[in-house]
């Protein structure tokens, strides 16, 4: 920057420094107004909000949007739909084949919002490979892997093994909505592609109370939609045991040690 001393030299100095000045400052604002606002950071990514089926990979099957699902009242086991949008459902039928997220995730918190009639069964797989079950379990007094917010079971050679149940049975009644929000952990591996470490379900909060804490799960669970493991993956959603309406899932990609 330039100084001048409007104390010693003639007036027509210290007039042409100040003009000099200010015309700089005004050159710098201008430039700054110029320039274009940095893009906002993505923190979160919504795969489904009942409004697109833009998050989910081609076949889509029968899933399909819908303004409103409710246990029908001459079958409690299924669902009556309203056409329209606002939710995403498997079929009229309530079974088809399962779909995959466009948006492959590692480590990851994940807000899932979904309800089903009496009886009903699905899942959301993490990389399409560790399940978290959907399952009417209200009022089950005796958990199992297999109940509402369990990790699934592995499978191997005809046999089931490994599998958390929940802590607590958080379940609501049939017809109402119910919320998952998970803290996933992805497998590591070296630079080689040997696997170091497992995934993890760091914490699963159902229905506001925590019912999974730090549970490893060793390879792909049961009718996992891969049989390998990766640092990345897409969301899974079980589409042929059973009628299941989603209204949100949004994922936060996290970086957890």
């Amino acid at each position: 920057m330039i100084f001048f001393d409007i104390t010693s030299e003639p007036k027509h100095w210290a007039r042409s420094g100040l003009l000099l000045l200010v015309g700089l400052l005004v050159l710098g604002q201008a430039r700054a107004q110029l320039a274009p606002p940095p893009p906002p950071a993505r923190t979160s990514i919504t795969v489904s909000n009942g409004n697109s089926l833009d998050g989910w990979r081609a076949p889509l099957g029968d899933w399909k949007l819908v303004r409103g699902a409710t246990p029908s009242p001459d079958n409690p086991k299924a669902f009556t739909l309203a056409e329209g949008k606002g939710l995403l459902v498997n079929g009229n039928n309530g079974r088809t084949g399962n779909v995959f997220s466009k948006h492959e995730h590692g480590d990851v918190m994940a807000a899932v919002e979904f309800m089903v009639p009496r009886g009903s069964n699905s899942g959301i797989y993490f990389q399409g490979r560790y399940e978290i079950q959907i399952l009417d379990s209200h009022g089950k007094a005796k958990l199992t892997h297999g109940d509402n917010g369990g990790i699934y079971q592995r499978w191997a050679k005809g046999k089931g093994f490994e599998g958390a149940a929940p802590m607590t049975n958080a379940s609501k009644p049939p017809g109402e909505w119910q919320k998952f929000i998970v803290t996933f952990r992805a497998p590591r591996f070296d630079k080689s592609g040997k696997k170091i470490e497992n995934a993890r379900f760091v914490k699963v909060i159902h229905n506001g109370q925590l019912i999974h804490h730090n549970v490893e799960v060793t390879g792909p669970t049961r009718s996992a939609g891969f049989n390998d493991e990766k640092p990345t993956g897409p969301l899974m959603l079980q589409g042929d045991h059973g009628p299941v309406a989603i209204r949100k899932i949004v994922l936060k990609p996290v970086k957890l040690d």
